[in-house]
């Protein structure tokens, strides 16, 4: 890559390179789509392997790749990937942390007990659901831990069934809980590791 910025390959030239055309196949944005709740289900109930261990992949969670952090960060730009301030409407929030992948779910998952909320973990995926703050809705959430690189993971949350707001407020609450597990930028200190939410503006 070349460091001249006027020189350098742009991503609308790698996209529409010959090479890169040959068996590709768009991604689509799924960030404002519901999530079907039988897909999620299916995921991780299976009566016969319910005393099977929870992390039975020993391969680890999924790798993402160059072209996985490009599609998500909407570029190059790889703040975008883990910008603090994200909008109030988003069904989608990440975190990096350098804990093993195992610590991170069980530390989430312990979290998520201690507030009213039932956990189910399966190969590096936990679903979080139960009662929202008022008791009267449901709340589903999906938390899937990826690896960014050797000793970094992405953790990513995503409403599956539920109010939005609800998801917003458990979102922030459930982050302000998890201080030990969510990575703080070397250029970020003194500040939050709270991947906080940004109010809407009127």
């Amino acid at each position: 890559m070349f460091p001249d910025m006027e020189q350098r390959i742009r991503i609308e030239e790698i996209r529409s390179d010959e090479w890169f055309q040959k068996n590709y196949e768009p991604i689509k944005e799924i960030e404002n789509e519901e999530v079907n709740l039988d897909d999620v289900n299916a995921a991780f109930d299976d009566p016969e392997d319910d005393n099977e261990d929870a992390f039975e992949d020993e391969t680890g969670p999924l790798t993402l790749n160059a072209f996985d952090l490009i599609i998500l960060s909407q570029g190059l730009n790889l703040a975008a990937l883990f910008d603090r301030r994200q909008d109030c409407d988003k069904l989608q929030n990440r975190f990096l942390s350098r804990n093993p992948a195992k610590v991170i779910l069980s530390s989430m998952e312990v979290v998520a007990q201690s507030m009213g909320f039932k956990t189910h973990i399966r190969n590096y995926k936990m679903r979080v659901e139960g009662l929202n703050a008022d008791k009267t809705s449901h709340l589903s959430v999906m938390v899937e831990v990826f690896e960014v690189a050797p000793s970094i993971f992405m953790v990513e949350l995503q409403r599956a069934a539920g109010d939005t707001s609800e998801y917003n407020t458990f979102v922030n609450n459930y982050c302000s809980k998890l201080d030990d597990i969510i990575w703080k930028f070397p250029t970020e200190k003194g500040k939050s590791r709270i991947p906080r939410l940004s109010k809407s503006h009127s």
